[in-house]
């Protein structure tokens, strides 16, 4: 594994705070840095490649969009056919990430998680209802029991953070 060198630990101070939203954010970057948007963008690939970061992702702000009921639908999927249900899931409408995550057995009992977001509780319940029906449709008899918990609070979202000599 590569380390962190001055130059990386340079980019990702200049990032902490998430890249401008704009046509080229890399570039505004690089700007920032007075490197290339070509070095920018290579060291980023770079530090990805290496597992030095993890991703580079937009997080949206939901509620700035009007989406203001957020569920996370959970999902009592059969362990043999977790990863084919969790990839197909990956790529509905109205998903904005999932993920798998342990049993805990007897109270709870979903392993498969996804973030649904709609205008109104009833919106995101019509939506997971679509899905557990196409899920049951295209993958019978896998899916035991799902449920809908609804955010009551907004989360504060940050990245990568390193600490300041």
């Amino acid at each position: 594994m590569r380390r962190l060198t001055q130059p990386y630990i340079a980019l990702i101070h200049a990032s902490e705070q998430g890249l401008a939203i704009e046509p080229q954010p890399y570039l505004k970057l690089a700007q920032e840095l007075r490197v290339s948007e070509t070095y920018v963008m290579t060291q980023l690939q770079n530090m990805l490649d290496h597992g030095l970061i993890r991703r580079i992702a937009a997080v949206p702000n939901h509620y700035a969009l009007g989406y203001v009921a957020n569920g996370m639908c959970v999902w009592n999927v059969a362990d043999d056919k977790l990863d084919t249900v969790g990839t197909w899931l990956a790529t509905q409408a109205g998903i904005s990430h999932c993920y798998r995550r342990p049993r805990r057995l007897p109270e709870w009992p979903y392993n498969l998680f996804a973030m649904l977001h709609g205008k109104d509780h009833d919106t995101v319940r019509a939506q997971a209802l679509h899905i557990s029906t196409q899920i049951r449709q295209d993958f019978p008899g896998i899916l035991h029991d799902h449920d809908i918990l609804f955010s009551t609070a907004i989360l504060k979202k940050t990245g990568l953070r390193l600490r300041r000599p």
